[in-house]
């Protein structure tokens, strides 16, 4: 089995949409501004350094949305999709996406990003398998149930991508001897992940993940520079 992975933010997409989330919600009027902004900033910097405390983050960007409940959550998402996030899935993104369609590959989203943030993504970008960061539900007193803040499960940044990715491939009895791995990734962070596959592709790198991808002679794909 041949299997595509792709990472999302600065990957696929040209913006964070963690981050970018984060903004839309204040331009909405559901943070304050200058808080908000400070603190969103200094996670997303923290982020870029691998530096991160994914459950701290997480309780912090899932703050506006428990607070709303699920209906105005979704509303607002859907803004947030045609306001956002489809401006920014170029068709350079979208013909590698279908690419690996074309040959037969399984595609999966795999991304630190959580659920709810990325969900609507995997389905605008017909990628039927999501790995994102889990959100924990509770129950609700109309009988449904809401996120909490808290994380479930092992989160999918860093190694957790490999661990998560183990746990996808567990669930379908494979092994990553079994199957033929192709990632793309943006971020130093997916080093883990990078390292696992058998065709890891540094794609619109950082500096720093540019730096191994020339040392280990990975494959450096400027995406939206050479396919738009």
């Amino acid at each position: 089995m041949n299997l595509a992975l792709f990472d999302l933010d600065h990957t696929l997409l040209q913006i964070d949409s963690d981050h970018a989330w984060g903004v839309y919600t204040t331009r909405i009027g559901w943070t304050d501004p200058e808080a908000f902004a400070q603190r969103n900033d200094a996670f997303y910097a923290h982020y870029k350094a691998g530096t991160l405390d994914i459950h701290d983050y997480v309780r912090f960007a899932t703050d506006a949305v428990r607070e709303r409940g699920p209906q105005a959550a979704a509303d607002a998402h859907a803004d947030f999709m045609r306001e956002m996030v489809l401006p920014a899935l170029l068709p350079a993104a979208r013909e590698l996406v279908e690419l690996h369609r074309a040959r037969g590959d399984t595609l999966l989203l795999v991304t630190a990003t959580n659920e709810f943030v990325t969900a609507p993504i995997a389905q605008a970008l017909g990628i039927e398998h999501l790995i994102a960061v889990q959100l924990e539900r509770a129950p609700l007193p109309d009988g449904g149930d809401w996120i909490t803040g808290a994380i479930r499960g092992v989160p999918s940044a860093r190694e957790g991508k490999v661990t998560r990715m183990q746990a996808w491939l567990d669930e379908r009895g494979l092994t990553w001897d079994s199957v033929h791995c192709t990632f793309y990734s943006d971020s130093i962070n997916d080093l883990p992940l990078l390292e696992k596959v058998q065709v890891p592709v540094a794609t619109n790198p950082d500096d720093r993940l540019r730096a191994v991808a020339q040392a280990r002679g990975w494959r450096i794909l400027d995406l939206f520079e050479k396919l738009t």
